[in-house]
């Protein structure tokens, strides 16, 4: 009892006499409860497999959950198992409902664990409940190297060794509330975590109304550019619009006409765009 503090007593000692079902019992009551509904045959199946809950749910006692909440998850998973037993095949209840039963805990430790969500692929799963007893495996039979070690056990689980290293790092130490106070629990000092954690980018609607704001710059200079002539936009393109701007003289070669009337050109497209983009010129 000492080992599972929190559970009620009743309950465990309630675990502890409820009878062993032989086989044909267990069959028998499996076809009451499939054929016929019945529910008392349910209740006699989950009654005398408790044991089998108490014992798996102990084995992960060590992820600072409460017992107690463990296993009546093991006891959802005993109760699922014995909704969807099969007794026309030939496997014993405790060997079908184990599955169940540890696949319930294990889902709900992922799930209260940590306030980050883990484990939401099956290599990520296995490699959350086995990374610490592999750890001490390697560890027994003198590895010492990190990122070797590191190395194995993603290869045991099948996962990569940033993957290993990642849930190690989870497992060193608790989370975190940004919330909390900075200075240890010195309550005169109201600083948060938060805090300091500074981000220089700009805020979210700062972000959209640049984005706005340049939308609508590129509408309007896109609509005074179809003011120009074709000569007069090439200009423009040429001269002010390309990374490496075409020289005056280049630009009359190609148009046939002396670089000073390539200048005026421009000079007369340029305030032809000023007065369109800024009517309060006109």
């Amino acid at each position: 009892m000492a080992q599972l503090p929190g559970v009620r007593r009743q309950f465990v000692q309630a675990a502890m006499i409820a009878p062993f079902l032989e086989r044909e019992e267990e069959h028998d009551l499996a076809v009451r409860w499939r054929e016929n509904g019945d529910q008392s045959a349910l209740d006699q199946i989950a009654a005398s497999h408790m044991r089998l809950v108490i014992a798996l749910a102990t084995r992960f006692r060590h992820y600072g959950l409460p017992v107690a909440d463990i296993i009546q998850e093991g006891h959802v998973g005993l109760l699922e198992a014995a909704a969807r037993f099969d007794p026309s095949r030939d496997v014993r209840f405790s060997t079908y409902a184990t599955w169940w039963i540890r696949a319930s805990i294990q889902d709900y430790i992922l799930r209260n664990w940590s306030i980050v969500r883990g484990g939401t692929s099956s290599t990520q799963k296995a490699l959350f409940f086995n990374l610490r007893r592999l750890r001490a495996q390697l560890s027994r039979n003198g590895q010492e190297n990190q990122a070797r070690v590191f190395d194995q056990i993603g290869k045991a689980v099948g996962a990569s060794s940033a993957d290993v290293e990642m849930m190690n790092a989870r497992f060193a130490g608790p989370d975190i509330s940004l919330n909390g106070p900075a200075h240890g629990n010195d309550s005169s000092d109201s600083a948060e975590r938060g805090d300091f954690l500074i981000d220089d980018r700009p805020l979210p609607d700062e972000t959209v109304g640049a984005d706005i704001d340049s939308e609508r710059r590129n509408m309007k200079l896109h609509d005074a550019l179809g003011l120009l002539s074709e000569r007069e936009l090439r200009i423009v393109r040429e001269r002010r619009l390309r990374e490496e701007a075409a020289t005056l003289e280049s630009l009359g070669t190609e148009l046939g006409i002396s670089k000073e009337r390539v200048r005026q050109i421009e000079t007369r497209a340029l305030e032809k765009l000023r007065k369109a983009l800024d009517p309060g010129l006109a």
